[in-house]
């Protein structure tokens, strides 16, 4: 899919915030700076304004690893594994010990071998326009059945 504008990917944001439930898993890749935290931001802030819950700021965690934002009963883990080189630092973040009431944004997810069932994949890749982005969808579990068109709309 074609993203022309951040009017788009805000819809898109939104309807994936639409459809995440507790415990799913938001696969981000994507070179630096073509738009996983701008995505992840859409999603945290449309589900805090749902929840009647004040707007954060969302921040990229590359030195960080990790960002949390509380919305109302549930949280969502933000994580950024750039910085992560192989799979024993990977094993002492525990990404996945904590599931209950908790959704997982991970940038740069690809040392995870051991993947959630219930995830959506998202690539995001630069086009030649400067303003333009492909996103290509692969859902896993529950998401499985996910593509372009029930995104859009």
């Amino acid at each position: 899919m074609i993203i022309k504008s951040l009017n788009q990917l805000q819809l898109i944001s939104n309807n994936i915030a639409e459809k995440i439930s507790k415990k799913d898993c938001i696969f981000l890749n994507g070179e630096i700076g073509v738009g996983k935290t701008t995505l992840t931001r859409m999603i945290v802030n449309y589900l805090q304004k749902r929840e009647g819950v004040k707007q954060t700021e969302v921040l990229s965690p590359t030195f960080n690893l990790l960002y949390e934002y509380q919305i109302s009963n549930f949280k969502i883990m933000h994580y950024d594994l750039y910085r992560i080189k192989n799979s024993k630092e990977l094993d002492q973040l525990g990404i996945f010990k904590e599931n209950e009431s908790t959704i997982k944004i991970i940038e740069w997810p690809d040392l995870i071998t051991d993947r959630p069932k219930n995830r959506l994949e998202l690539e995001l890749k630069y086009l030649k326009k400067e303003d333009e982005r492909e996103i290509i969808f692969k859902g896993h579990g529950e998401w499985k059945n996910i593509n372009e068109y029930k995104l859009q709309n």
